[in-house]
């Protein structure tokens, strides 16, 4: 798997532990449904404590940190950001307590492109909103098959999978981002170009209908395309 390329019309890279992911699932769906194309969905686990440091709380209590004032201040900002617009779709989005190992469920949209591509959506919707309300322990590989299962996906072999094949497929990935400009997520690759961030997806949908007109400003208004549960 090349980090830049694809036979789909749009790479999407995101990370279940990715706040800014979870406000643009909704809102990517509704694209590709409008659209009726089928993006390359891919997972991107983030090394958090590589550039934000790492911190840990208990009880909304900080008990252990390595990070800066300036770091706090910039993960406070991210996730004040990234809950306004998790909101207004009707989605609460709690701070997590640690930096979660997110490689599990992230191998899981693996697993779901290849087994039950028309489930993606479902699967989201399994795992995103009830981990950003604190209910999932996805480190835990028995919590993942459980919302594969409940997303309608045979979860049989998942387990092998995540271990095995899967786990090859993430890890030959991960070291290809970084050096081919994808540092973050959401992340849309539309030929070669990388975009971060949900606020491009106005100009995704430009270029994939075929760039007629001038190019869009950055905006995103959910309320002109029906969003699809994630």
């Amino acid at each position: 798997m090349n980090a830049l390329e694809s036979d789909a019309p749009l790479i999407v890279y995101v990370d279940i532990k990715s706040p800014y992911a979870f406000a643009a699932i909704r809102p990517t769906l509704a694209l590709e449904k409008s659209l009726g194309m089928r993006f390359d969905w891919r997972p991107l686990t983030l090394d958090i404590p590589s550039y934000l440091g790492s911190a840990r709380k208990k009880e909304g209590k900080v008990v252990e940190s390595t990070r800066s004032t300036s770091q706090w201040s910039w993960v406070k900002y991210a996730y004040r950001d990234a809950r306004r617009y998790a909101e207004r779709q009707g989605l609460m989005l709690k701070g997590t307590e640690k930096i979660w190992d997110s490689s599990i469920p992230n191998i899981g949209i693996l697993w779901v492109m290849q087994t039950a591509r028309d489930r993606l959506g479902d699967y989201f919707e399994a795992v995103y909103p009830p981990f950003w309300r604190r209910e999932l322990d996805i480190e835990d590989m028995a919590v993942v098959e459980a919302c594969l299962q409940k997303a309608g996906i045979d979860s049989s072999g998942f387990a092998e999978f995540a271990l095995g094949e899967g786990r090859a497929e993430h890890d030959k990935l991960q070291p290809q981002l970084h050096p081919s400009g994808i540092y973050g997520v959401p992340t849309y690759v539309i030929d070669g170009t990388i975009l971060f961030g949900r606020e491009h997806l106005p100009y995704v949908r430009w270029h994939l209908q075929g760039r007629e007109g001038p190019a869009p400003d950055i905006a995103y208004e959910i309320d002109d395309h029906k969003a699809q549960p994630c």
